[in-house]
């Protein structure tokens, strides 16, 4: 008879247990028990669970304990690596000897280079970084400083308003020992006023081995320094004036310093002419090291290494073949223009 109704359905299937349990001699028990069963099989089974992911929990958290530790010696090993073939230190100090040379023999001849010379370091990419240029420079630590903090004549540039920002900034620099290894003081309306031609810029360009800058007012210098301040690569450098100044100070004058432009030459300087050679190719090496991870693609968007001074040729130690395009065949028959 078919089963129309729920009642008719519900009676078949309870009449079909009932001789299932009858058949098998009351072995069966009852759906409700049957789901009660599984309920507490269920539940021993959560717990076996519980407990194996408490235990794999445990291990998680011993191997989140153990992995910054590992971490920080796979990033040292990492760290000193130079991932360019055929770069050497031995290359490095024969073209830093070669330059050291090359800036003795010249100051010989000619007493007006009294100054150390810097020696750059130039890095050629193989493709130009789709980025703006940035004013706001990147520090790179050196093994040995290009400025002694003691000798070392700083200018700090801060935000002024009809020159009272100007004597705030002479009052918070004379609180601390030996000015904080500040030297100068200029601010904004004074740099407008007193600064304005290019002759007086050129001269305070020369002035000062570093200028530093309160991190606000940097995007309104470009336009009041001029261009010899980029020429020289002496941009200010920002630094939170409201912070601890005389360590601030100390850390931009330990540092060295890479410009992100728009072109595909990076200009880093890295030592100096009173450097030895050996002085100069650790120098070369941190510095490379860590402007590799501010460049797109690091180390395989690199197609050269070179020093150079700002007279001297570009002296290569480490240089690849430009990539050759890709060849395409021509059809069989086709005419080929001359």
């Amino acid at each position: 008879r078919p089963l129309h109704t729920k009642r008719c359905r519900r009676g078949h299937r309870r009449r079909r247990r009932q001789a299932a349990r009858r058949q098998h001699g009351g072995a069966l028990a009852h759906p409700r028990a049957r789901s009660v069963q599984g309920r507490d099989k269920r539940s021993v089974c959560a717990s076996a669970e519980g407990s194996t992911a408490g235990t794999a929990s445990g291990r998680s958290a011993a191997a989140a304990a153990m992995a910054p530790a590992a971490g920080k010696a796979s990033s040292a090993k990492r760290g000193t690596d130079v991932k360019l073939p055929g770069y050497t230190d031995a290359q490095v100090q024969k073209a830093a000897a070669s330059l050291l040379k090359f800036v003795g023999d010249r100051d010989a001849s000619n007493k007006l280079f009294e100054d150390d010379e810097f020696i750059n370091m130039t890095i050629a990419l193989k493709k130009m970084p789709l980025q703006s240029k940035k004013h706001k420079p990147v520090p790179l630590a050196l093994p040995h400083p290009l400025h002694a903090l003691e000798g070392a004549e700083v200018c700090l540039f801060v935000k002024d308003h009809k020159g009272e920002g100007h004597k705030q900034g002479k009052e918070l620099v004379a609180k601390f020992e030996k000015n904080g290894g500040v030297t100068k003081v200029i601010g904004l309306s004074k740099l407008k006023t007193k600064y304005e031609s290019y002759e007086a810029k050129r001269q305070l360009c020369k002035m000062y081995d570093l200028f530093l800058a309160d991190d606000r007012i940097l995007p309104s210098l470009p336009k009041l320094i001029g261009k010899s301040f980029f020429k020289k690569k002496k941009q200010p450098i920002p630094i939170r004036v409201t912070g601890n100044l005389p360590e601030q100070v100390k850390r931009a004058v330990e540092c060295t310093y890479m410009f992100k432009n728009s072109g595909t030459c990076i200009n880093i300087k890295v030592a100096t002419s009173s450097f030895s050679k050996k002085q100069v190719a650790e120098n070369v090496r941190a510095a490379l090291l860590q402007a590799a991870e501010h460049i797109p693609k690091k180390w395989s968007n690199i197609r050269g290494v070179f020093l150079k001074t700002p007279d001297s040729v570009a002296l290569p130690i480490f240089q690849t073949l430009p990539e050759q395009g890709m060849k395409i065949a021509a059809e069989p028959g086709a005419k080929i223009a001359a």
